[in-house]
Parts: structure tokens; C-alpha cells; sequence
């Protein structure tokens, strides 16, 4: 039985890339045969026009792979999650090709994820402990849910600004939430978690090594991906509530923070910023985190995998919590503040080397 679920887990991951690989290409030629590019102005990284359509072999790998690995098994809830999924694609897919208002874009988000909470049964009924509070009822579940869900996916839609970030960050969160639901019985998870590794994996190759091959995962992607992590925090902090559970985590919440730590600090502190800066919330500005280390390193890949190790090294540190079985509130308030202070650091690097500089100009003027 176990070389059937590991089979099919890996069979999830590598029937998505494979996927994902051979559907990109037409994508692409589709794209350029009708002018399907994402247009360039003063907020965008990116030099020159390249198609936003990624989202679209990734929502095709994870979906086909997904219903394809977890044939024979009982998931009652796929059908809501894909019906979800499917609503964030055709809402970001829009969005790509012709620009919706904000508005709309997060009424469709509230409809789906009232969708995956009422009918799909994926709301949080314990909060272990976390402020002290343990047991919720449905309508506090329900409500704090909402708000999970919607941070996350336009947290993982904030995110997505240079080459390989998004995906790089959500592959990560893919494969630890896809690790611990294999090793803990949760075949189905496991399985759908490794169908959105591949399918990330693949578009992974085209967005950062793609060159003429290039494409974004736009908001088509970016959308679809944000609501699959709310669905692996939500079932992850669910099924570590007994204590009997296998590989049981006690301090599940600030361990799946620490998963999705970087979209959700860095846009928390990019808004925050705004805000006091007498902008609305949601205004474009290029103060992201890989905005600021781009200042500092000036490479795409180079920027992704110096945030995704951090990421890596602050599960680490969860994970380590949850061993010595700190408070769990005392665990959440140290990984919040290690995510602020690494989102904050690159924008104090650039302050301290401005200064400097400064400091070099004015002791150079003073002795001529």
C-alpha cells in the first residue's frame, strides 16, 4: 500500500510537468499569433514583452494530474476545490487579457472561497491555542477562514514580480505540505500537493530559463496558486488537531505561517507602507521585497533563491519551536518577527549603503 501512495504521489508530480511542458509551447505560439503580451510601463521589471498565460499550463497540470492520481480514492472535496480553482482562473485569465477592476476581481474571490467554506467543509474549527482560543464555532470559523483564504491568494498575487519568485516560493510550500500529508496518511493531499509542485516545476523552467520561450504565470497563475496554499494551510492546521495524529505538529499555526511566511509579510508591510504614506492599500509601487534586493543583486534568479533559502531557513526554525514545544504564541510572535525584519532588511542595506555613500561624497568634497 505504501509503494501505491508513493507511486501516485510521484506520479502526480511527474504527470503535471510533463503536462505543463508539452501544453506551454502552443500556449506560447497562441499568445504571439494574437498579441497576448503583458504590457510594459514604469512598475515592470521586465524590458520586454513576454505573454502572461503561464497560469494556464499550470491550472492544466495540476487539474488533469490531480484527478488523474487520485482515481479510486474518496475525496469528496476535490470537486469544490477545483470548482474554486476554476473560478480564480477564468477571473485571472480575464484580468490578463482585458484588465478587470479590483472589485470584481475580489468579489469572484469572496464567491469562491464562500464556495470551498460552505459547501466544501475547508474552514478552521481550532485555532490550537493561538491567543488562547481552541474550539471555534462555525460562524467564527467561518469568518476567520474567509479571511485566510483571501489573504493568501492576493498575498501569492503581490508576490508574483520577478522571474521564478511566485513559483519558486509556492513549490516550496507545495512540497512541505505535500511531505507531511504523505507521511501522515493524507494520500489525497499529498497527491494534489505534488500535482501543483510539477505543475510549478515546469512553468518554473519556461518563466526563468525560457528566453525566447519566456512567459509570466500572470495573475491567470498566480490566483489558482494562492487559493491551493490557503487549501494546504487550512487542511494542514485541521489535521494536526488531534494530538494523536501522526508527525502531529502542536503548533500548527505558526508553522504554516512560516511556510507561506514571504507573500504574506512582504504584503503586510508593502501596504503598511502605503498607508502611512497617504496612498491607498492597493496602489502599485515597486517597494516589494524583490524590488529592494534587486537593488542589491541585481539578477532575477539570483534575488528567488536568496528569498526562497530565507524562506527555507525560517521553516527550519518553526519546525525547531514546535520541537522544544515553545508557547505556541510565543512561536508565532517569533516567526512573525523574523518575517518582518528579513522584509524590512534589504530596504535597510540600501538605506546604510546610501549613507555611506553620502558620507564617502562629503569626506571627498572636504579634502579638495
Amino acid at each position: 500500500m505504501l509503494y501505491t501512495e508513493l507511486f501516485l504521489s510521484v506520479l502526480a508530480f511527474t504527470l503535471a510537468l510533463s503536462i505543463v511542458i508539452i501544453s506551454i509551447p502552443p500556449i506560447l505560439r497562441v499568445a504571439k499569433a494574437k498579441n497576448l503580451f503583458d504590457p510594459i510601463d514604469e512598475r515592470k521589471i521586465h524590458t520586454r514583452i513576454v505573454p502572461p498565460l503561464g497560469g494556464v499550463g499550470i491550472f492544466i497540470g495540476f487539474v488533469i494530474s490531480t484527478i488523474i492520481s487520485t482515481d479510486g480514492y474518496t475525496f469528496d472535496g476535490l470537486k469544490y476545490i477545483i470548482a474554486a480553482v476554476i473560478l480564480m482562473f477564468f477571473i485571472g485569465l480575464k484580468d490578463d487579457l482585458l484588465a478587470i477592476s479590483a472589485k470584481k476581481k475580489f468579489t469572484i474571490q469572496i464567491f469562491a472561497s464562500v464556495l470551498l467554506i460552505t459547501l466544501g467543509n475547508f474552514h478552521i474549527q481550532n485555532l490550537h491555542g493561538f491567543l488562547g482560543i481552541y474550539e471555534v464555532n462555525f460562524v467564527f470559523g467561518t469568518l476567520i477562514t474567509l479571511f485566510l483564504i483571501l489573504t493568501i491568494v492576493n498575498a501569492y498575487n503581490l508576490i508574483d514580480g520577478i522571474d521564478g519568485l511566485a513559483s519558486g516560493l509556492a513549490i516550496l510550500a507545495s512540497v512541505f505540505f505535500g511531505f507531511w500529508f504523505f507521511m501522515s496518511g493524507f494520500i489525497q493531499y499529498s497527491i494534489m500537493a505534488f500535482a501543483m509542485a510539477g505543475s510549478l516545476t515546469g512553468f518554473f523552467f519556461f518563466n526563468v530559463f525560457g528566453n525566447a520561450n519566456k512567459l509570466f504565470m500572470g495573475d491567470t497563475g498566480s490566483l489558482v496558486v494562492g487559493m491551493i496554499m490557503a487549501v494546504f494551510v487550512i487542511k494542514f492546521n485541521e489535521f494536526n488537531i488531534s494530538s494523536n495524529a501522526a508527525y502531529f505538529i502542536e503548533a500548527s499555526p505558526s508553522v504554516s505561517f512560516a511556510v507561506v511566511l514571504v507573500p504574506l509579510t512582504d504584503t503586510l508591510r508593502v501596504m503598511t507602507i502605503r498607508l502611512l504614506n497617504g496612498k491607498s492599500p492597493f496602489s502599485p509601487d515597486n517597494n516589494h521585497i524583490h524590488h529592494r534586493l534587486l537593488h542589491l543583486v541585481p539578477n532575477h534568479l539570483a534575488v528567488t533563491l536568496i528569498i526562497v533559502a530565507s524562506n527555507i531557513v525560517v521553516i527550519g526554525i518553526a519546525l525547531l519551536l514546535n520541537y522544544v514545544s515553545f508557547n505556541v504564541n510565543l512561536q508565532f510572535l517569533i516567526i512573525f518577527a523574523l518575517g518582518i525584519f528579513l522584509s524590512f532588511l534589504p530596504s535597510q542595506i540600501i538605506r546604510w549603503r546610501e549613507v555611506k555613500q553620502r558620507r564617502q561624497l562629503k569626506f571627498a568634497g572636504s579634502t579638495t
